[in-house]
């Protein structure tokens, strides 16, 4: 009978390539605290650094590995930096990724740079990953968990601006199934999350805003907008055996955001 273990995370191996950052350190912080041990990846020793202590304070063991998500051999570099310190890779969290207010073009005019731009910090800093993790997962045997995250505009248009994130997200989306439906013989499940706003120093100048804060929250059901604590509980259920039937799956994280559209 399924009990609170099944949400352990015991002595499982999880890779954050992202985990400098305000959801990726957050997420290591408590994935140690659930039992794994954490290999953080990004692009600035000091941010992982950072976070490699803090999963220690936690109770896990922590590696920081200075990469870009989107470089093949940085990829491949993460995942055999987790290998020969634990052993085995059983977790890939693709926390890279952002950039919604930053480049906002009318659609017609989207310049193909800031298109591109938001496309590799999106999809390829998940794609590259990935590839590289679920080679190990496959060669390893013994299945593996793969959480995305996405957002709520990978299902939602905005009036205007947001051309390349909503593709991007939108792509992110589409391939968590398509990898689930794939990869499902090897025991290897693939899930994604999808917030909405969550306050991390990422969109802290737009949080800043009260105007655009107000316009946020009095779409959200519940009346605030999310916070890093939020995305939490949901990724561990869908890389624990509590969810070990769920696979190919957008959870939204929104405060009921998506529930009014």
């Amino acid at each position: 009978m399924a009990g609170l273990d099944d949400f352990s995370l015991d002595g499982l191996v999880a890779l954050i390539p992202g985990g400098g950052g305000g959801i990726g350190s957050a997420l290591a912080v408590a994935f140690a605290g659930a039992g794994a041990n954490v290999v953080v990846g990004g692009r600035t020793q000091e941010s992982l650094d950072t976070t490699v202590g803090q999963v220690e304070v936690a109770g896990g063991e922590g590696l920081a590995v200075v990469a870009d998500a989107t470089n093949e051999a940085d990829a491949e570099r993460m995942v055999t930096g987790a290998v020969e310190r634990f052993g085995r890779l059983d977790i890939l969290i693709n926390a890279v990724g952002g950039g919604a207010g930053k480049v906002l073009h009318n659609a017609e005019i989207y310049p193909r740079s800031d298109w591109d731009w938001i496309m590799d910090l999106n999809v390829r800093s998940t794609v590259v990953p990935t590839q590289a993790a679920a080679r190990q997962m496959i060669a390893q045997g013994g299945g593996g968990r793969i959480l995305n995250i996405s957002s709520v505009r990978g299902n939602l248009g905005i009036k205007a601006g947001y051309s390349a994130y909503v593709a991007a997200k939108g792509a992110i989306n589409s391939l968590t199934r398509q990898w689930a439906t794939e990869w499902a013989p090897h025991g290897i499940r693939v899930n994604a999350i999808m917030p909405t706003f969550v306050d991390t120093p990422q969109v802290a100048s737009l949080l800043a805003d009260p105007e655009f804060k107000a316009g946020i929250v009095n779409r959200i059901p519940l009346g605030r907008v999310g916070e890093t604590r939020d995305i939490v509980g949901p990724a561990i259920f869908l890389c624990s055996d509590a969810a070990s039937f769920v696979t190919g799956q957008i959870l939204g994280i929104d405060g009921g955001l998506t529930a009014t559209q």
